[in-house]
């Protein structure tokens, strides 16, 4: 199991750690900071996921037209890591 932890730009949330398995199914996602009630809920709902489903799912979500989404961003750190 690989985990990785990666620093988001330009969102509220200042670190995101999660762990890519074997299989590349993605386990034990974690946001710091951020709106805490919707990253944890993007943790548990990716739980056992696999991480290139996760990616194409997420990419592209914007936040407040900032260009990009703490879920962006989490997909960002999957595109890096698989």
């Amino acid at each position: 199991m690989k985990h990785v932890t990666f620093t988001p730009k330009g969102v509220c949330s200042q670190q995101i750690d999660f762990d890519i398995d074997d299989d590349n199914k993605i386990h034990n996602v974690s946001f710091v900071s951020g709106c805490n009630g919707n990253l944890k809920a993007i943790g548990l709902l990716t739980e056992g996921m696999d991480a290139k489903v996760v990616m194409e799912t997420l990419k592209g979500n914007q936040c407040g037209g900032r260009g990009t989404s703490c879920a962006d961003q989490f997909a960002i750190a999957i595109s890096e890591n698989i």
